[in-house]
């Protein structure tokens, strides 16, 4: 089951996130191997705490130029959205407890992504809709200095919305099975 996990995630990574270039930073570094994928096997908060502390400690044990990013896969916890969202609370808790606020940045993927203020169909959502539940754990100062070298990075999210809004039904279907494959199966 791991390897499918990860499988899956990796098409997303290369299809969705770089293929629609919706993190322009993040073609280099999977390419050149520096990002990892770990397959949480939590099923309680607690233990995901325990698997996010260590990929923080990885991180820290491992140079930028070998390691730049996780992708901490969750495949058997946080199915609802809602109590990933209150994980997140949990999660960046842990980060300041343990002093990596600053060092190390959480971003946020699900299935069921919604951003506050719009409604769970509205195409803006599929800029962080993935596969599984996941936390991407990203090195703060490399993602300055990525943000520094690009120009107008303000523009991302907006840039972002419009490519998938711009996506056909079968651009989408291709892209996001899995979110059609869930609404099918809730039917």
């Amino acid at each position: 089951m791991e390897k499918a996990v990860i499988q899956a995630v990796e098409q997303w990574l290369t299809d969705v996130v770089v293929g629609l270039n919706l993190c322009p930073f993040a073609r280099k570094p999977l390419r050149a191997g520096q990002i990892r994928f770990k397959v949480s096997t939590a099923t309680e908060d607690e233990d995901l705490l325990k698997d996010l502390m260590s990929e923080l400690r990885q991180l820290d044990a491992t140079s930028e130029t070998e390691l730049l990013t996780t992708l901490l896969i969750i495949p058997n916890h946080l199915h609802q959205f809602s109590d990933y969202n209150q994980f997140l609370d949990m999660a960046e808790w842990l980060l300041d407890r343990n002093d990596y606020a600053g060092i190390y940045q959480l971003a946020s993927f699900h299935p069921d992504y919604q951003f506050a203020g719009t409604a769970a169909a509205d195409a803006e959502n599929l800029t962080n809709r993935a596969p599984f539940p996941i936390l991407h754990l990203l090195r703060e100062e490399n993602l300055e200095k990525m943000i520094d070298l690009y120009p107008d990075p303000e523009t991302i999210p907006e840039d972002n919305i419009r490519r998938v809004e711009s996506l056909s039904h079968e651009e989408k279907l291709k892209l996001f099975p899995y979110l059609f494959r869930q609404v099918n199966n809730n039917q």
